[in-house]
């Protein structure tokens, strides 16, 4: 893979017949049929399968070197006691580990709340933000143990891994910040502020190890290069919170949570060349690498779209519990997180979307 997102490492024009039921049993699934419209061969979507974990999932992060899926838990607002990271099997949907973030206040019980996600299989490591202690974590995928906390992270928001070069980034949303983090020493060595930005979602180019930011302040994409010390400010849509980009790295798309769009932006010219309407408060997004589709999470339209790029236009829709929160896709399958509280004792949801070719 030259160029997909840090939560999609490995990774028709018509809307799908019918809404997908959600199931509130691990492992429910329903296979979907053809599309509605007549003139299109198949559907964007080949099956759904839908199961309850626990309440306050967040995001997710794919490990191949385990076959693993990392979710990260957080409940309610500081001090936030109830946080987890939980170890997922990707095949059943059932919880294999659950670990404990440690406490950071002993007279109040709150823990260093975990959000964002990433995964280093190089170093068989696992990264985190902790968003409320404006601080990243680093874990053990083979133990589960908490290995270090890195300070200094303004509202620490996403994070992705380059394994390639051997660097991790976060976003600090609460400055306009950037930091780089070596994977191996696990310190810091690179921060780079754009002032006035808010930096939210992330994604890598690996080929070049060029980085973009989703900057949802300010209607843009900053690019940070290896190279230059100077970040690159580039057009994108109404409200970007998540970018990813096109398989040879050369387009930008971005989930607009103002405008409920996903955009499409030229890297190379730097411009915003179209939006497509996916449905309200667009929140995350991932793209399919051997299609060139991308998914959008629409947090207020409670489901994901399929988006064809090259078209500009919606292939499939698929229907989540309410509130879904973000995609992580790996080859074809993408596994979304919820907030809807609808599982039988009130855990949110986790469904998985396998995509038709």
């Amino acid at each position: 893979m030259s160029s997909s997102t840090a939560h999609a490492r490995h990774t028709r024009r018509t809307a799908l017949a019918a809404a997908v039921a959600v199931a509130l049993t691990a492992g429910s699934t329903v296979a979907l049929a053809g599309t509605a419209s007549a003139g299109t061969a198949a559907p964007a979507v080949a099956e759904v399968t839908t199961a309850a974990l626990v309440k306050g999932l967040y995001q997710s992060s794919y490990s191949e070197r385990n076959d693993t899926l990392w979710v990260t838990v957080s409940v309610g607002r500081p001090p936030v006691t109830d946080s987890r990271l939980l170890k997922v099997d990707p095949d059943t949907l059932e919880v294999e580990q659950t670990i404990v973030p440690p406490v950071t206040n002993a007279t109040t019980g709150a823990r260093e709340a975990v959000y964002g996600v990433a995964v280093d299989d190089e170093h068989n490591t696992v990264w985190v933000t902790n968003t409320r202690n404006n601080t990243v974590a680093v874990y053990s995928q083979r133990t589960g143990a908490h290995l270090a906390t890195l300070p200094d992270v303004n509202h620490a928001r996403d994070i992705l891994v380059d394994e390639k070069h051997d660097t991790v980034w976060a976003s600090g949303f609460g400055d306009g910040t950037l930091v780089a983090y070596d994977s191996r020493t696990l310190t810091e060595t690179r921060r780079v502020t754009v002032e006035g930005t808010g930096p939210t979602g992330l994604t890598l180019n690996e080929r070049t190890g060029a980085v973009y930011a989703a900057d949802l302040n300010n209607d843009q994409i900053i690019e940070v290069s290896r190279k230059s010390g100077e970040p690159r400010l580039i057009p994108a849509g109404d409200g970007p919170i998540a970018v990813a980009l096109s398989r040879n790295g050369r387009t930008a798309y971005t989930a607009d949570q103002t405008g409920g769009t996903v955009s499409v932006v030229d890297l190379k010219a730097g411009t915003l060349t179209k939006s497509v309407a996916t449905g309200a408060g667009a929140l995350s997004v991932a793209t399919d690498e051997r299609t060139g589709n991308v998914l959008a999470v629409n947090r207020g339209a409670a489901n994901v779209t399929v988006v064809d790029p090259r078209a500009g236009a919606v292939v499939g829709t698929v229907a989540t519990g309410t509130n879904p929160n973000h995609v992580e896709l790996v080859e074809g399958t993408a596994y979304v997180v919820d907030k809807s509280g609808s599982g039988p004792a009130g855990e949110d949801l986790l469904t998985r979307i396998r995509l038709a070719r």
